[in-house]
């Protein structure tokens, strides 16, 4: 017999409330500059992440599934199957032992990357932060691309380290940092999560081993949707045996929640002694495993969706480039349209929901300030009239969003001016 929990009474609901509104000076001041200043003063009272329900044949770009694993059958009911077994031991994962079924994950993770040990963890951004974490310490310079994830920068400053930023895929001006600096950690994305654009991993590889730096490349948006059997760039570019550490988080092309550290067997057993975030995290459930056991086999045999997301995403950046959309940036499955200041940007999202065409707002701290865009994410998945119904919506709303003012456009007409 289960006994339902009763609500709060009144005077218990007012207590609370009291108890939340009574908060020091300190955080009311940055809960205004939320609120008041961002919210109501520069997007009139409208939140810039807030939708309403997608309706029924809208495009949803907004998501991050690329191969579209979500509801694949298959899929489904490894997991399924998993959970009607029962329930596991619950720990953290340092207590694991080898053969357990997260090691054994971990080491079919590794063969796909071609790593020699793999390590799971509760999310991308542990992976990043745990990593770089027990790799940094005070007084290591760690190079970070400026549009490198948050979980790296967030990574530098739990370890005490010093964070030096060099100009977006610019490898003289990384050159530059490092000489004047001297070696240490170089953090770069493989496909940055903005814009789509792709690393110059090959002269990165290059840059680490002349100047004697480490290198961390994560590959959360290319693990899965990139190389051979999907391994990612780092492979594609047959890079593993040079690249130190990859990492990637598992909520993007293998749809589930973990993230991934491709390492050494005796670099594994000193992080799980001493990242923080493993230490403290609990191991992953046995219906993730199962989900992501499952997923592996998926993702090594998708070489059919991978060329579809690759075709999708050309003919749609060139279609946008067309319509007068300066999506230069990147080249991959992330498209951004940046209008620049957030309320230009609200009101483009909203312009295309208006055309059924979901996608994501970015703004700071997610981008640069006045720099923010709407992501569209593309999927394996979308045909041709989908294709072309993004592009009709992007085509009617051109003078609506005031296109020409936008500052990726005014970026564009100074480029082809040089």
């Amino acid at each position: 017999m289960s006994t339902a929990i009763a609500p709060a009474s009144a005077p218990a609901r007012a207590r609370l409330a009291a108890a939340e509104h009574n908060l020091p000076d300190y955080v009311t001041c940055r809960m205004d500059a939320h609120y008041v200043t961002r919210i109501e003063q520069l997007l009139g009272g409208e939140h810039p992440h807030a939708w309403q329900p997608t309706p029924a044949g809208a495009i949803f770009l907004a998501g991050n599934d690329y191969l579209c694993l979500g509801g694949e059958p298959a899929l489904v009911r490894a997991q399924a199957n998993r959970l009607a077994g029962g329930a596991a031991l619950l720990m953290s994962a340092v207590y694991l032992q080898e053969g357990s079924p997260q090691h054994r994950l971990e080491h079919k993770f590794a063969r796909l990357m071609g790593a020699e040990d793999g390590i799971l963890t509760q999310s991308g951004w542990a992976a990043n932060v745990g990593l770089v974490q027990c790799l940094a310490g005070p007084g290591v310079p760690v190079f970070l691309d400026m549009q490198a994830h948050a979980s790296l920068w967030e990574g530098v400053q739990s370890a005490g380290a010093e964070a030096i930023s060099f100009l977006h895929n610019d490898l003289e001006h990384l050159r530059r940092q490092v000489s004047r600096h001297g070696p240490g950690i170089i953090a770069v994305d493989a496909l940055y999560s903005t814009n789509g654009s792709v690393a110059p991993l090959a002269g990165l590889v290059e840059l680490a081993e002349r100047t004697g730096c480490l290198l961390v490349v994560d590959e959360s948006h290319s693990l899965g949707t990139h190389g051979p059997r999907g391994a990612g760039l780092v492979a594609q570019l047959d890079l593993a045996e040079r690249v130190h550490f990859r990492t990637a988080s598992l909520a993007k092309a293998f749809a589930g929640r973990a993230g991934i550290i491709t390492c050494s067997s005796k670099f594994k057993g000193y992080f799980l002694s001493e990242s923080r975030p493993a230490i403290f995290s609990s191991c992953l459930l046995e219906h993730e495993l199962a989900w992501f056991d499952a997923a592996i086999d998926f993702v090594a045999a998708a070489d059919d969706r991978r060329a579809a997301l690759a075709g999708i995403a050309a003919r749609v950046r060139s279609g946008l480039d067309a319509l007068g959309y300066n999506v230069s940036d990147g080249t991959e499955q992330i498209i951004a349209l940046e209008p620049g200041t957030e309320p230009r940007t609200l009101a483009l999202r909203k312009a295309l929901e208006r055309q059924g065409v979901y996608g994501a707002m970015f703004c700071a701290p997610a981008t640069a300030k006045n720099r923010a865009l709407v992501r569209l994410t593309l999927n394996a998945q979308l045909d041709a009239a989908q294709e072309a119904r993004i592009l009709a919506g992007c085509a009617a709303i051109r003078e609506q969003v005031e296109l020409e003012s936008w500052s990726s456009s005014r970026r564009s007409r100074r480029l082809a001016l040089v």
